[in-house]
């Protein structure tokens, strides 16, 4: 263990000489954000719409866990899950939230705080329709969050609604949907070198309008 420690004290990494100012960066911060989420897949990154998303509950318990990206626009970003999992519940019971996305390869992360959404029911049966087949059974099958006695409980759920929607569609579980988180506040970070990083933080005024300032690193 003490040499493990070692290791994590004696870890380093230097970051490029490249910034991010405030002559560079776009005004509005979704395009930003829409321009360095490109650039990232075309990187080649193996998962570059993954991001942390982070809840509290109504006690103050905080937990994050990683979900895929599902689409952006000005209303927000969007993901999908079940409704009744953990995220689900602590959403349900408070809608702050935040979503970290972070690229290595590219010395980046991009911070998201604001509060969450359900989306319209037509939105998710849209998206609901357009997954492969065995994840929309998967929605039926897994009780998101909730004790298993075994792998075999799982397995015998997934056979078992394979065979109720065998040769049929299968309809979205009124369980399972959309969540839009709308930002409030969308920070860019990008590695610099002797960490003296660049931070650029966009936040939502009354007037609609995103006001920007440069944070420590």
């Amino acid at each position: 263990m003490k040499e493990l420690q070692q290791h994590i004290y004696e870890r380093r990494r230097e970051y490029s000489a490249e910034e991010l100012n405030e002559r560079s960066v776009m005004r509005d911060p979704l395009k930003q954000f829409g321009a360095w989420l490109k650039e990232a897949i075309g990187a080649g990154l193996p998962e570059p719409t993954a991001m942390v998303l982070s809840t509290t509950d109504i006690d103050g318990r905080s937990s994050s866990r990683v979900v895929l990206l599902r689409g952006f626009d000005e209303n927000g970003f969007t993901f999908f899950t079940n409704y009744q999992s953990r995220k689900g519940m602590q959403i349900m019971q408070n809608p702050n939230a935040s979503l970290l996305f972070f690229w290595p390869e590219l010395n980046r992360q991009v911070r998201i705080e604001g509060a969450v959404q359900k989306l319209p029911a037509e939105e998710s049966d849209e998206y609901f329709q357009s997954r492969p087949r065995e994840s929309q059974i998967s929605a039926w099958a897994s009780h998101q969050s909730k004790r298993l006695q075994s792998r075999e409980e799982l397995d015998a759920a997934f056979a078992k609604y394979s065979n109720e929607y065998k040769d049929m569609p299968v309809p979205r579980p009124p369980h399972w949907g959309g969540f839009c988180l709308v930002p409030q506040g969308i920070e860019f970070w990008h590695g610099r070198p002797n960490r003296l990083h660049d931070r650029l933080l966009f936040e939502i005024q009354e007037n609609g309008e995103w006001k920007l300032c440069r944070l420590a690193p």
